[in-house]
């Protein structure tokens, strides 16, 4: 009976393209610091402490599903912890963000990096997996998740975030061996974190190419796409894949033949538009602007309205941001935004 309420949920319905009573809609980042039950917890643990804490993700992630009304869970957990099992150093700044500490600059480095096993390393993300699973209602989904090897890879080469990711571009484009060696390292890890996740009690697994957009199509094609390609195919089938990237506009046909059954648009693109470049044979995501969430009442409803006409009550439509919610959301607006999601899309 539970198996059958989770499958024949709204969003893992429209994650297989079938029809649904209305839009299913779920928010990036929608457990953080913008609600005050987030920031109460954070007050008393840090970032990393939290996200080692399989009791307290699991408290987070259900507190903001069932306040602000989402159609789905998303696991409380971070991209860069699949680093530390690699031997990375990893803290969390409060000015800088994430320091990755630890360089490779050569295939020598890439070759003496550790084969990533998360059944050990990382058992505390299953285990936040299958509290969370535990703690919601059993009709709401729960969506794992991971980086892609881009976008990790990435992180390790630049050791923090960056606008224009010039060493591991550098590094991609002068030492391609090395490169496509780190990748498929990556690659392996990422397979057996998520299928970990999966095991655990993960519905849905979102793949997050946040970093992607700083490439061509070029590029994309030659140092990205097998690698990411390899990632989707080597997920647990029958589990629904949303491959999420932002800056993908340019390149979105390309992006799709990485694979994915839900291909999830940042708010650079129309969703119409987004939707026909990647073909209406899979489902889409997204994509209204997260600082809409902070203007008026009035012009949210006008927003939401337009991403909503621009699917066109077709089947495989998730509603959600173009990226993350942003801390100075007013929480009245999130659930606001919700409800005119499930009002405007009714059918």
């Amino acid at each position: 009976m539970t198996m059958n309420s989770l499958k024949t949920s709204p969003f893992l319905k429209a994650c297989r393209r079938e029809k649904t009573s209305f839009t299913p809609v779920w928010f990036m980042r929608q457990a953080g610091r913008y609600m005050k039950e987030y920031r109460a917890i954070r007050d008393k643990v840090s970032f990393l402490d939290l996200c080692k804490n399989p009791d307290l993700c699991a408290e987070v992630a259900v507190t903001a599903q069932e306040k602000i009304g989402a159609d789905a869970a998303i696991l409380f957990s971070d991209l860069l912890l699949i680093l530390e099992p690699f031997g990375f150093g990893l803290e969390y700044t409060s000015g800088d963000g994430p320091v990755i500490t630890g360089k490779i600059e050569s295939r020598a480095d890439v070759d003496r990096l550790p084969e990533m096993e998360p059944d050990g390393s990382l058992q505390y993300v299953s285990d936040a997996v299958r509290k969370t699973r535990a703690s919601l209602k059993p009709a709401i989904p729960l969506i794992g998740f991971s980086g892609l090897p881009f976008t990790l890879a990435a992180y390790i080469l630049e050791g923090k975030s960056s606008r224009i990711f010039s060493k591991a571009k550098h590094f991609m484009t002068f030492q391609p061996a090395a490169w496509h060696s780190l990748m498929e390292k990556i690659s392996r890890a990422v397979i057996r974190y998520v299928n970990g996740q999966i095991k655990a009690g993960a519905d849905a697994i979102q793949l997050f190419d946040s970093w992607v957009g700083c490439l061509s199509s070029e590029e994309y094609r030659e140092y990205v796409l097998p690698h990411s390609r390899a990632v989707i195919s080597g997920i647990q089938k029958g589990v629904p894949v949303i491959h999420f990237g932002t800056g993908t506009g340019s390149f979105l046909k390309t992006f799709r033949e990485a694979g994915g059954d839900v291909i999830s648009v940042d708010h650079r693109i129309a969703l119409d538009q987004a939707w026909e470049q990647a073909g209406y044979d899979v489902a889409i995501q997204g994509n209204l602007d997260p600082l809409a969430l902070c203007g008026p009442a009035a012009q949210l409803r006008s927003r939401v309205k337009k991403i909503l006409d621009q699917a066109g009550g077709r089947p495989g439509h998730i509603f959600n941001l173009g990226h993350g919610i942003v801390p100075q959301t007013p929480v009245d607006n999130v659930i606001r935004s919700i409800d005119l999601v499930h009002e405007l899309s009714a059918r």
